[in-house]
């Protein structure tokens, strides 16, 4: 009984002996709290919309001012004409754009019958049927306002809805690109990190401090062949997406593996920087679920809209590389957007991956001093 103690008092010890254990340790399942309390929403807030009004008169103005004023809108841009609304979606401008006929309110009053047109993003397609849904109900809810007030001049509005990029709403094209960048910080950083942390741990790195070898050749020893076997599982996702699951690809290969090893070389140098922070495999394991794979889940758009989470959330998103990725790998495999449409991307990433290349190597050559 008295070893079996001892053995107890042991464990403890171990896993509380660590002031920055402890704190992950706690903070962990808190902020898994908060994240699955914000990110996990039904309601829509603020999406951006764009409006084409070829008529321009009270009806349809009345009818913009509704969706706006509701909460669920904000206006993102006033259209000139049709050409606009694939660039709108391309840009990533507008998530809906609701277009109203010519002489939208002679029409009513002559005919009884005027049609709006919803004209909605579908590459996410929980998003996009959210934005339907919304939109419609507000539209029906100003014809029965209209019809209780004034008669039925509101009465004949027809809404008709068109999905874009996907529009048999297949959750396949959205969450397949979600599953690539997934796996890329699996391999590249939680991998890594762990990997790195373990040589630590048995006591391997102290060859390496006695080597001649420099600090940049030696993350380049340790990373390289988790670049190589991430560069394998996107040629893989990829072929397995498109004939498996009939995922389409409308874009660039070349853009596609540009970005992608921006991104590898990103998670890479994440996961050699929670390394070199971490004491032990145990820390450098709940570091990377705190600080890559969660954000990575719930902050990314992977899952949830970004739209709908509060404005610290959104904000700290920016943050998060897979966002940036994310918005990428949609806008080439299932809008077949080039560079012109995704350089504000490409530049982020670029950004990103210097700043933690550089940060990672200084933190790894103080490490071996």
């Amino acid at each position: 009984m008295r070893a079996f103690m001892g053995f107890i008092r042991k464990e403890f010890y171990h896993i509380f002996r660590d002031r920055r254990t402890m704190a992950i340790l706690f903070l962990m399942p808190l902020l898994q709290l908060i994240l699955f309390g914000y990110a996990i929403r039904n309601e829509l807030n603020e999406a951006d919309v764009a409006i084409l009004d070829h008529s321009k008169d009270s009806v349809t103005r009345n009818i913009t001012d509704k969706l706006l004023s509701s909460g669920h809108f904000k206006l993102a841009a006033d259209l000139e004409q049709e050409s606009e609304i694939g660039q709108a979606f391309q840009q990533g401008v507008a998530r809906n754009v609701i277009v109203f006929e010519p002489l939208f309110e002679q029409k009513l009053r002559s005919d009884g019958q005027a049609d709006i047109q919803i004209i909605t993003d579908a590459s996410d397609p929980m998003m996009a049927q959210m934005l339907e849904g919304y939109t419609t109900s507000i539209i029906q809810n100003y014809q029965q306002t209209e019809l209780e007030e004034s008669g039925s001049l509101a009465a004949g509005i027809t809404p008709e809805v068109r999905m874009l990029y996907n529009p048999e709403l297949r959750s396949s094209n959205m969450f397949v690109p979600g599953l690539i960048a997934f796996i890329l910080m699996l391999v590249c950083a939680f991998m890594t990190s762990i990997t790195l942390s373990r040589e630590k741990e048995t006591g391997t790195m102290e060859v390496l401090l006695a080597s001649p070898l420099r600090p940049m050749q030696i993350i380049i020893g340790k990373v390289l062949p988790y670049l190589a076997l991430s560069l394998i599982n996107i040629i893989s996702v990829l072929i397995v997406a498109t004939v498996l699951f009939d995922v389409p690809f409308r874009g660039s290969y070349g853009l596609f593996f540009g970005l992608s090893v921006l991104f590898i070389m990103t998670a890479l140098a994440l996961g050699v920087r929670i390394s070199v922070t971490a004491k032990d495999q145990q820390t450098a394991m709940m570091m990377s679920l705190g600080s890559l794979l969660f954000p990575t889940v719930f902050l990314s758009g992977f899952i949830f809209p970004i739209e709908n989470m509060p404005a610290i959330l959104q904000y700290i998103s920016h943050a998060v590389p897979a966002k940036w990725y994310l918005i990428s790998l949609r806008g080439i495999m299932l809008k077949g957007v080039g560079i012109e449409y995704l350089w504000m991307e490409t530049l982020i990433l670029f950004g990103m991956m210097v700043f933690l290349i550089l940060v990672s190597i200084r933190s790894f050559k103080i490490r071996l001093e």
